[in-house]
């Protein structure tokens, strides 16, 4: 059935899991994926032992300040911790310490190019254990790794503001994006330190035209790429329209993602707020905040990959698309800055070399910061087609391979960005030459 006669009405829910040193409310480690093997991180508080007591951290209070500040959003000055009922088999406590009615930050936007999203709120809890399906003696069993209960994570909750599947990708890698330039989660989608939810509703051409809203909503949960989540809203918009058009209601109800099967699948049905009995946690005090405190956490904000974009193309020329591209690149982000202003200062063609970057025609290893000239050298060779005799280029090799052991340790221990090395400097013995004719030579030498 098509989806014309309906309007996507769309919230997405983001969960990040924030790389503190330690839990959210004890001391134990936060490593679950680096722990080997399971219930090792652990402690009575985040086992939820009889008499436990959690204590915050702080740490994880900041970032999410830092989190709120990056998405444009307002700070409360006073915020607190509530507990959130629900019984299932990883969360040992019977309940979740969670924000409810005063979150750290309220009201934020993100800009996409399919259009604005609001920031309803982001508010900070801990994650639950993780189950494990495995079979034991023959019998097939779930059981519980504890090492992932209590670390800090971040929920980011838009308002229902995404009308396409695109915009909703758009936004996930917006999210992801910033994320990762503050530094306060590795943002991991496959590992799952970062989840998508999608909450999703069909409205009647008709009924928006009336103001007349939804009177379901359908969550998918636990998407852990972007193309999931556009693939799973594409799913559910086309089943929910199919029901529509028969005058039957979706069931308000939580679903996942088959992607082998490319459909959505029923899981339990969906609870409202009332379901969770929330009240404000009594083993942990409210929070209080200065204005100068908040004001101090912004001031501290690193440079966001939106202002990244812009100045390097009101600095070096550089496109809007190759710079969207390696700005993604938050690790590299320095070296590349470094890179600009070095090919800048030698007149070198600085939109250019970001566009060879970009389509992988120069490769550089950038945790090497004297790599940057290889790149420049090697940027001007690939400008050339001239090809040169194989014994010259072979002699020439040979002479770099022996002035250069430990770049061959390098490369052969498979740090083949090496490669880039090998081209700048032998085209600094023969002058320009074909990089491709390089390269194969380089690399059937050094097998």
């Amino acid at each position: 059935m098509e989806t014309q006669n309906y309007n996507l009405i769309c919230g997405i829910e983001i969960h990040v899991e924030l790389r503190t040193a330690s839990k959210m409310f004890c001391g134990c480690v936060n490593d679950p994926f680096g722990a080997q093997k399971p219930n090792i991180y652990t402690c009575p508080v985040c086992l939820g032992m009889p008499g436990a007591l959690p204590v915050a951290n702080k740490k994880a209070i900041e970032w999410t300040i830092r989190i709120g500040h990056a998405l444009g959003c307002e700070i409360n000055l006073f915020s607190k911790f509530d507990r959130k009922h629900y019984f299932y088999p990883d969360l040992p406590k019977g309940y979740q310490i969670s924000q409810y009615d005063q979150p750290l930050c309220v009201n934020g936007l993100v800009k996409t190019e399919f259009g604005d999203v609001r920031i309803t709120r982001i508010h900070l809890e801990e994650d639950t254990g993780k189950l494990v399906h495995q079979e034991v003696n023959g019998e097939k069993v779930s059981l519980v790794d504890f090492n992932r209960s209590s670390v800090p994570l971040v929920e980011i909750v838009t308002e229902p503001d995404i009308h396409s599947p695109q915009q909703a990708k758009a936004y996930a890698k917006k999210i992801h994006q910033i994320i990762r330039a503050l530094h306060v989660s590795d943002a991991d989608m496959e590992k799952g330190s970062m989840r998508l939810e999608a909450n999703i509703s069909m409205q009647g051409i008709g009924d928006r035209e009336q103001g007349i809203l939804p009177q379901y909503k359908v969550e998918v949960k636990n998407l852990n790429s972007f193309r999931f989540v556009e693939k799973a809203i594409q799913y559910e918009m086309k089943r929910q329209a199919e029901l529509l058009e028969k005058n039957e209601t979706p069931k308000q109800e939580t679903r996942g993602w088959n992607e082998a099967k490319q459909h959505t699948f029923p899981q339990r049905s969906k609870e409202s707020a009332e379901d969770y009995r929330y009240f404000p946690d009594p083993d942990l005090p409210p929070m209080r905040f200065t204005r100068e405190y908040v004001e101090q956490l912004k001031k501290d904000l690193p440079e966001l990959p939106e202002a990244t974009i812009e100045r390097w193309q009101k600095e070096f020329g550089i496109k809007e698309n190759d710079a969207k591209i390696l700005a993604d690149d938050i690790e590299h982000k320095t070296v590349l800055d470094v890179l600009w202003s070095t090919a800048k200062d030698r007149h070198v063609d600085t939109a250019k070399l970001a566009s060879l970057l970009v389509n992988k025609k120069i490769i550089v290893d950038f945790g090497i910061s004297t790599y940057i000239e290889e790149a420049l050298t090697a940027m001007e060779v690939l400008s050339s087609t001239m090809t040169i005799a194989n014994d010259v280029l072979i002699a020439a090799i040979n002479e770099v391979i022996a002035a250069n052991p430990k770049a061959v340790v390098d490369y052969k221990a498979r740090k083949t960005a090496v490669i880039g090395f090998f081209i700048g400097a032998v085209s600094k013995k023969l002058g320009k030459v074909d990089s491709n004719q390089v390269r194969n030579a380089v690399q059937e030498m050094l097998r």
